[in-house]
């Protein structure tokens, strides 16, 4: 049986590897090949679907609940603001730097470690270690791409830096575009109707409704007005104004129930981008979150959209590492972060029943 030590240092070198291939979203090939090959050499018998990697647990058993354990293998693009090489790994004391280093490296190579340690003894519940792609883009090859290939699912823990507290609950994501009309007419003479004129109330009604419901650990609704564009000559008068609004949905709304109740409130267009990221929850009652609040952890509310939002069973959030690094110049994350993830997401598994 591997032990925490040794399955630690390998975590440490596969994150080190992962930092070292370009990752971007779409863009993850030679991530998920090395993360094959990675399964391959611990003995597992890894399956492959695109740029996304999983391998089940032995004595998989139809009749026990199964548990997906997931995190994601592809990066943002490095910003400009960056000082050293972000496909540098880059070890300085406790501190390992690079792209991808705290979003997602490190609480994907900690659930690995997890899965490995926790499929060797006898579980009440079949495990799968899932390492995905295009997370960040929330693309169509994501997680989600691989639903009908592992058969039904019970509870999902998705690795995302949490500082391993438990986001019980996490915000989904609405785009809509609008488009209110006018008519055009001569700047010089009264006449026409301006388009931007007539959006002026709808504009701010978006500022100004809020939605009945409010979410203990995510609060009220939110909504933005993110852009708009009308005109494009000074004596025209505008027959037409575009804009967009950023909606984040708590977990008492589906993304569809939202979008109705807008629509049937203001004058004009409205059009939903997808309605696939919506919102997720689990039970405070639920025998993983208990088992975490007694191990101390603390529960909140997400506000970043994850793989959660493709995902249509309960899941939790939780892995090591600090949201705030994430997308930052010079991402990092904490060696000993690393080591009580693995800890923790033992913790949290072995023996559980639900």
């Amino acid at each position: 049986m591997v032990v925490i030590d040794e399955l630690f240092n390998e975590s440490v070198e596969l994150l080190k590897m992962l930092i070292s291939i370009p990752s971007l979203s779409r863009e993850e090939k030679q991530a998920a090949d090395l993360v094959e090959l990675r399964l391959k050499e611990m003995g597992l018998q890894p399956r492959r679907k695109m740029n996304n990697c999983w391998v089940v647990a032995p004595d998989y058993d139809a009749s026990r609940p199964t548990i997906l354990l997931n995190s994601h293998i592809d990066t943002v693009k490095a910003s400009a603001q960056w000082q050293k090489d972000p496909f540098t790994p880059v070890v300085e004391g406790d501190r390992l730097s690079g792209l991808g280093s705290n979003d997602a490296g490190g609480p994907l190579v900690a659930l690995l470690a997890a899965f490995r340690y926790l499929s060797q003894r006898p579980q009440a519940y079949n495990l799968i270690f899932a390492a995905t792609a295009e997370e960040e883009i929330s693309g169509p090859n994501n997680v989600a791409a691989l639903l009908d290939e592992l058969g039904p699912l019970s509870l999902g823990i998705v690795g995302e830096p949490t500082q391993m507290q438990m986001a019980v609950a996490e915000k989904g994501l609405l785009v809509i575009d609008g488009e209110v009309a006018g008519k055009s007419g001569h700047a010089a003479r009264n006449e026409g109707v301006n388009a931007i004129m007539e959006a002026l109330p709808v504009l701010q009604f978006f500022r100004d409704y809020r939605f009945e419901k409010v979410s203990p650990f995510l609060g009220p609704v939110k909504m933005t007005v993110t852009g708009i564009q009308a005109g494009s000559q000074h004596n025209v008068v505008p027959d037409k104004l575009s804009f967009m609004v950023d909606v984040r949905v708590n977990e008492c709304y589906s993304n569809q129930e939202v979008f109705e109740l807008l629509q049937a409130q203001v004058p004009c267009k409205l059009k939903a981008r997808s309605f696939r990221l919506n919102s997720s929850s689990i039970s405070r009652e639920h025998p993983l979150v208990r088992r975490g609040e007694d191990l101390g952890l603390q529960t909140f509310g997400s506000p970043t959209t994850s793989d959660q939002a493709t995902l249509p069973f309960e899941t939790l959030k939780i892995g090591p590492g600090d949201s705030a690094r994430s997308h930052t110049a010079d991402e990092y994350i904490y060696l000993s972060e690393i080591r009580d993830g693995i800890n923790t997401y033992i913790r949290l598994l072995d023996g559980l029943v639900f």
